[in-house]
C-alpha cells in the first residue's frame, strides 16, 4: 500500500513536469505594406467609422492621405483625399461646434528641422465632408515658435501647446515657457483662444513698470533739488536787503 501511494505521488510530479506553462497571446497590428505608410481607424459611433491612411511611392516627405468613411447602417462609403506634405503624427475627433457633425483632424510633420505642425481638418455631414481652414499662427503667437507641437482634445476643444524659444535658429534657447492656444468651431470657422501668458509680456511690463518707478523717482529728486536751490536763493537776497542807515538818522543820532 505504501509502495502504491509513492508510485502515485511520483506521477503526480512528472504529470506537473511535463504541464507546458500557458502562453499569452498578443495580438498585433497588421504590418502596413507599401504604399500605405499611417493608419488609424476612428469609430465615432456603432456603424460610424472612419479610416485614415496616408500613401505613395518613391518619397517619404511627400504624399497623399485618405479618409474612408463606413456607414454601415446606411449602406454608403465615402472617400475623401488629399495632397499630405509630410507624415502624419496623429489624428482626433471632435464636435467642437456640438451639431452631431463630427471633425476629423489629422496632425502632419514636416520635415525640416524645426518640426512645424500642419493640421487636415474635415467635418462631416453624411456623407458629405466639408474642407475647415486651420488659421495659421499669428505674429504674436509665432514669436518664440520653434515647433514640437503637442495637440489634445480637451472638454470638446482642440488644444494646442508647444514650448517658447528666446532667439532664433540654432542659437534659440527654451526660455520653460509653454504657450497654449484653444480652438472651437463656429459656422464652419475656426475661433482661436490664447489661456497662457508669455514670459515676454510680462517681462516688458514689469520692465515698463521699473522704468516708471525710477522716473518717478527721479522727479522726485529734482523737485526737491530745485526747492533746496530756492530756499538757499531767497536766503541771499536777504542778506543783500539789509537796511542801512540814511543820513538823517544820522543826523538825528547827533
Amino acid at each position: 500500500m505504501i509502495s502504491g501511494l509513492i508510485t502515485i505521488a511520483g506521477c503526480n510530479q512528472d504529470a506537473k513536469k511535463s504541464a507546458a506553462p500557458v502562453a499569452t497571446v498578443v495580438e498585433k497590428k497588421p504590418a502596413l505594406t507599401d504604399p500605405f505608410r499611417f493608419h488609424k481607424l476612428i469609430e465615432v459611433s456603432p456603424g460610424q467609422d472612419f479610416d485614415i491612411l496616408s500613401w505613395g511611392r518613391g518619397s517619404v516627405t511627400v504624399g497623399s492621405f485618405m479618409i474612408l468613411h463606413s456607414d454601415s447602417s446606411g449602406k454608403k462609403y465615402t472617400t475623401t483625399t488629399g495632397d499630405l506634405n509630410g507624415t502624419i503624427v496623429d489624428v482626433y475627433n471632435s464636435d467642437m461646434d456640438l451639431d452631431g457633425n463630427p471633425e476629423i483632424l489629422i496632425q502632419a510633420k514636416a520635415t525640416d528641422t524645426a518640426n512645424y505642425a500642419t493640421i487636415y481638418a474635415f467635418e462631416f455631414n453624411g456623407s458629405k465632408a466639408s474642407k475647415l481652414d486651420f488659421p495659421k499662427l499669428t505674429k504674436s503667437q509665432r514669436k518664440g515658435y520653434q515647433g514640437n507641437d503637442n495637440f489634445y482634445i480637451k472638454e470638446g476643444k482642440f488644444m494646442r501647446e508647444f514650448p517658447v524659444y528666446d532667439g532664433d535658429g540654432k542659437d534659440a534657447k527654451p526660455t520653460g515657457q509653454k504657450r497654449v492656444l484653444e480652438y472651437g468651431l463656429r459656422s464652419n470657422s475656426f475661433t482661436v483662444k490664447q489661456l497662457s501668458k508669455d514670459s515676454t509680456e510680462v517681462s516688458t511690463t514689469k520692465t515698463a513698470s521699473t522704468t516708471s518707478t525710477r522716473t518717478s523717482s527721479s522727479d522726485k529728486n529734482t523737485t526737491s533739488t530745485k526747492k533746496s536751490k530756492k530756499h538757499t536763493s531767497e536766503k541771499k537776497h536777504k542778506k543783500k536787503k539789509r537796511r542801512h542807515p540814511s543820513s538823517d538818522d544820522e543826523a538825528d543820532n547827533n
